[in-house]
Order: C-alpha cells, then sequence, then structure tokens
C-alpha cells in the first residue's frame, strides 16, 4: 500500500514557476516508477511527467519537454515536479502517482500502468 500527498500548487503568472511535492508512504516507494498527471476542466486526464525508481530514466510529455522536470529523494520518500516557464495552458489538477513497476516503458504514459493516487492539488496560472 502506497499514500501519496501533494502540495505546491497555487496561482501564478504566466511565465512563473511551481514546484509541487509528492510525499509517499509505504515501503514499496522506493521500488516504483513515479508519475506526474493533469486534468483540465472537460478532459480527460493526461500524462505530464514519470521517472523510474532510481531516478536515471524520466520521460515527458511533449507540451513540457523542456519546461517540467521531474525528480524524487529517496531519503525523504518524496518526488517533485519543478514547473517553469508556466502558460495558461499549464491549468489542471496535478495528480501524483505510483507504477506498478520499478521502470517507465513507453506505456507507462498511460494511467493503467499506475497503482496509487495522490488527491490531487490545483495550478492555476494567469495570463
Amino acid at each position: 500500500q502506497v499514500q501519496l500527498v501533494e502540495s505546491g500548487g497555487g496561482l501564478v503568472q504566466a511565465g512563473g514557476s511551481l514546484r509541487l511535492a509528492c510525499a509517499a508512504s509505504g515501503r514499496t516507494f522506493n521500488t516504483r516508477a513515479m508519475g506526474w498527471f493533469r486534468q483540465a476542466p472537460g478532459k480527460e486526464r493526461e500524462f505530464v511527467a514519470a521517472i523510474s525508481w532510481n531516478g536515471g530514466t524520466t520521460n515527458y510529455a511533449d507540451s513540457v519537454k523542456g519546461r517540467f522536470t521531474i525528480s524524487r529523494e529517496h531519503a525523504k520518500s518524496t518526488v517533485y515536479l519543478q514547473m517553469n516557464k508556466m502558460k495558461p495552458e499549464d491549468t489542471a489538477v496535478y495528480y501524483c502517482t505510483a507504477g506498478k513497476g520499478p521502470f517507465i516503458p513507453s506505456v507507462y504514459v498511460s494511467p493503467e500502468n499506475y497503482d496509487y493516487w495522490g488527491q490531487g492539488t490545483q495550478v492555476t496560472v494567469s495570463s
């Protein structure tokens, strides 16, 4: 069992930055890949970024590549999403999620490859 709690969301102007954090509890955090997804009103949940169990591999959606960075800190059982050069289209509820395995094959852009989800944190980017 893994419990995930996101923090760090809020309101930011276009071009600004936010850092989301996801604190995990449970023994298997350090052996699982982790991901961030987001969902805007009226839209499906979409993949944002993922990181392998040891942080050695990362993957990003094209829409955030070069602006967002995912990282993890095992000692704190926490995964982060640093968001820079934010755009109004980044506005969404952001969810942290724990993968079913340690690695991030290409299919890990789909939510069905993740076991546990946080409650979400709202991010709003004003123009």
